[in-house]
C-alpha cells in the first residue's frame, strides 16, 4: 500500500512538473532573475555596491547588504539560480519523453482509421463518388503527400518536420541548459596588464566556476604592440603581437589580434581589451638610465599621462603623453613648455643631457574559458532551425473505400486554409482523373 502511495505520489509530482503551465512559470522566473542581472551590475567590488546601494537613498528597499546576502551580485552561479536551471531542465525532459516523443509514435499507429473511427482534431470530412484509390493516390502525389496503401484505405501526410520541430525545440533547450551549467562551473575569466616583452603566468583571476582549472603550464608574453590614429587623432584600432609559451619558452603560437579579433589556442581565448602607458626610459648625461613613471590622468574625454623627474630641491622637469605617435611635452617647475621631443632625441637642460629612450607601454588581455559555449550556440542553432520548421503545417488524409464512394477525413495542426485549399485541389484532380478513366475498384 505504501509503495502504490509511493508511486502514485511521485506520478503526480511528474505530471505537475512536466505541466507546460509550470515549465513556463519556471521560464517566468528565469527571465525575472535575468532582468534583474542585467539592471544589477554583476561581479563587482563590495566597495561599488556599498556606493551605488547604500542605506540612505534606498528608495525601493534594495541596498548593498541585500544584494550581497541574495548572491544578486553574482546572480548566474548561485545555488538557487542553478536551482532554477535544473527544475526547468527536468520539466523539459520530462515533457520531452512523457508527452513528445509518445506523440510522434502515435501520429505512425493513426495511419489507417476507418471512417468511424475518432480520429481526433478532424478539420474536414467529405464524401466523393467513384471509388478509384489510384486515382486519389496520384491526386494526393499531386500535392506531394506520401501515401500509404493498405486494402481498402489509403492514408497520406505532408510536412512531417512541422509534427517533429516541437520535440528538437525541446532537446535544443535541454542542450543549451547544459551548455549554461557547463559555462558556470567550467568557466574562468583572466585580466592581465603585460608590458611589451614580458611574459607572465595567468594568475589574475576576475571570475572563476566551481570547477574551472587554471593552466599553470603555459606562458603569454607580448612581442610587439602599436595603436593606428583616425585623422582627428582618436584612436582607431590597437594591436597587440602575443605568444604563447609553454615553460620551456617554446613557442606554441603566435599572433598579432586586434579588438574583435582574438587569439584562440585549445580552450583559451585571448581577447584584446585596453592598454598603457606605464614609464619613460630616459638616459641622463649617457651614464644613467632611469625609468620614469607616469600617472595616467583625464580630464574631460581625453586621456593623457603625466610624470614629474626631480633634478634638484628646486628643479624639475615634467613629462606630459597624449598618444603614442606624437612628441611627448616637456614642462620646467613652473609649467613653461620648455621642448616637444621625439624619441631618441637629445634636449639639455641645467647643463644636463636627456634622451628619451623608448615609452614602457603594457597592454591589457583578457583570457576566458568557457566549456559550455558551443554546446549553448549548438542549442541556439537548433532552436532557431526548429523555430522555422515548427510553421510548416502537418497534414493528414485518410481516405477510405464504402461500396462506390470514397470518404475523406483531414487534420492539420495549423494552416487549416492552407489545408483547405489542398483538400479542394486534390478533390478537383481526383474528379478529372476519374472522369478520364472511369475506373471502379
Amino acid at each position: 500500500m505504501n509503495i502504490n502511495l509511493f508511486k502514485n505520489s511521485l506520478w503526480r509530482t511528474v505530471k505537475k512538473v512536466a505541466n507546460l503551465n509550470f515549465a513556463i512559470f519556471i521560464l517566468l522566473c528565469i527571465a525575472s532573475f535575468s532582468i534583474i542581472g542585467s539592471v544589477i551590475e554583476q561581479e563587482q567590488s563590495l566597495e561599488y555596491y556599498k556606493i551605488n546601494y547604500p542605506f540612505q537613498s534606498s528608495s525601493i528597499g534594495l541596498n548593498w547588504r541585500i544584494i550581497i546576502s541574495l548572491g544578486l551580485d553574482h546572480i548566474y552561479d548561485t545555488w538557487w539560480f542553478l536551482l532554477i536551471i535544473l527544475i526547468f531542465s527536468g520539466s523539459i525532459v520530462i515533457c520531452t519523453f512523457s508527452s513528445q516523443l509518445p506523440g510522434l509514435k502515435n501520429a505512425r499507429r493513426w495511419k489507417f482509421l476507418n471512417f468511424n473511427s475518432n480520429i481526433g482534431k478532424t478539420v474536414h470530412s467529405s464524401r466523393l463518388n467513384y471509388n478509384s484509390l489510384s486515382n486519389m493516390i496520384y491526386a494526393l502525389n499531386y500535392k506531394n503527400y506520401y501515401v500509404f496503401h493498405k486494402k481498402l484505405s489509403l492514408y497520406a501526410y505532408k510536412g512531417l518536420l512541422g509534427r517533429i520541430s516541437p520535440i528538437f525545440v525541446h532537446v535544443s533547450i535541454i542542450i543549451t541548459l547544459i551548455g549554461f551549467v557547463f559555462s558556470i562551473l567550467g568557466s574562468f575569466t583572466v585580466q592581465e596588464m603585460i608590458p611589451i616583452g614580458e611574459s607572465i603566468h595567468l594568475k589574475n583571476i576576475i571570475k572563476s566556476g566551481l570547477y574551472s582549472k587554471l593552466p599553470n603550464h603555459i606562458l603569454c608574453k607580448v612581442d610587439s604592440f602599436f595603436i593606428t590614429y583616425n585623422a582627428n587623432n582618436s584612436i582607431k584600432q590597437f594591436f597587440s603581437d602575443i605568444s604563447i609559451l609553454n615553460t620551456s619558452g617554446h613557442t606554441w603560437i603566435r599572433k598579432m589580434i586586434q579588438v574583435n579579433s582574438p587569439l584562440r589556442f585549445n580552450s583559451l581565448t585571448f581577447y584584446q581589451t585596453d592598454w598603457n602607458i606605464n614609464a619613460l626610459r630616459i638616459s641622463i648625461n649617457i651614464e644613467h638610465i632611469i625609468q620614469q613613471p607616469l600617472q595616467k590622468i583625464k580630464i574631460g574625454n581625453q586621456f593623457m599621462w603625466i610624470g614629474t623627474l626631480s633634478l634638484n630641491s628646486q628643479q624639475s622637469l615634467i613629462f606630459l603623453i597624449f598618444n603614442l605617435k606624437d612628441p611627448i611635452l616637456i614642462y620646467d617647475e613652473f609649467g613653461q613648455n620648455i621642448e616637444a621631443l621625439d624619441i631618441n632625441n637629445n634636449l639639455v637642460i641645467h647643463n644636463n643631457s636627456f634622451n628619451i629612450q623608448g615609452i614602457l607601454v603594457s597592454t591589457g588581455l583578457q583570457i576566458k574559458v568557457d566549456p559550455g559555449i558551443r554546446l549553448i550556440y549548438f542549442g541556439f542553432l537548433i532552436i532557431m532551425i526548429s523555430t522555422v520548421f515548427s510553421y510548416i503545417s502537418y497534414c493528414q488524409i485518410w481516405v477510405n473505400m464504402n461500396s462506390n464512394v470514397l470518404d475523406i477525413n483531414g487534420s492539420v495542426n495549423r494552416g487549416m486554409l492552407h489545408f483547405e485549399e489542398d483538400l479542394s485541389i486534390i478533390q478537383i484532380k481526383y474528379q478529372n482523373y476519374t472522369s478520364y478513366n472511369n475506373i471502379k475498384f
